[in-house]
């Protein structure tokens, strides 16, 4: 119950994710292809939910794992930190910030298709480094630990060189621009929901 009561919105998208990813990738394939992120449907057909919906659903089971994981574990302190309606506000501004740049990059595509919660996350991740940008962080339970800035860095880099190697296409139905959106998203967001977040951040740093 205190984990809950703690991070109850965390959970709450936990769970949604879990069971959405989980009943599409393991009984109904379909209902990714009318939740996805497609640029065409939203601007032509106006059908704007896909900017929401498309990050319920994951291509993979590693895909879905590697993002439920990093929410476990990042959204729960942010939640705590933000209260649960602004960390709402956080987790969903992110996901749209995540797919308005890359509907601005392929809105020109009829092609273009992408899934996944990492726009969102990504958010998350960069507002949690503002308040512990040297905490370590381990990947995968890996003992050996990095700072958390330099694990966010390394996550929007590794996704700008992804970015580039798609060629504008789907890249494998993750979009990987939704990353650097997301974290942009998510650090303009955190400051505005706490503007103390600058301030313990360079306090952090030792700068202040």
């Amino acid at each position: 119950m205190s984990a809950f009561s703690a991070s109850p919105v965390t959970l709450f998208l936990l769970v949604v994710i879990l069971l959405t990813s989980g009943y599409t990738l393991f009984f109904d394939r379909s209902l990714m292809d009318r939740l996805a992120f497609r640029p065409y449907l939203v601007l032509r057909h106006r059908q704007y939910a896909r900017l929401i919906t498309a990050g319920f659903v994951h291509v993979s089971g590693a895909h879905l794992l590697f993002n439920t994981i990093t929410l476990y574990f990042f959204g729960r302190p942010m939640e705590y930190v933000l209260g649960p309606g602004s960390f709402l506000v956080l987790y969903f501004g992110s996901e749209l910030a995540a797919h308005g740049l890359s509907l601005a990059l392929h809105r020109r595509s009829v092609t273009y298709a992408a899934v996944g919660a990492s726009g969102a996350i990504s958010g998350v991740l960069f507002g949690y480094c503002l308040f512990a940008p040297l905490q370590p962080i381990s990947i995968f339970f890996v003992p050996i630990g990095i700072p958390a800035a330099l694990f966010a860095v390394g996550y929007v880099v590794v996704s700008m060189y992804a970015m580039r190697r798609s060629h504008g296409g789907a890249g494998g139905g993750i979009a990987h621009e939704a990353h650097l959106g997301g974290a942009l998203g998510g650090l303009i967001l955190t400051i505005l929901l706490e503007p103390r977040a600058v301030e313990v951040f360079l306090q952090q740093l030792g700068i202040l």
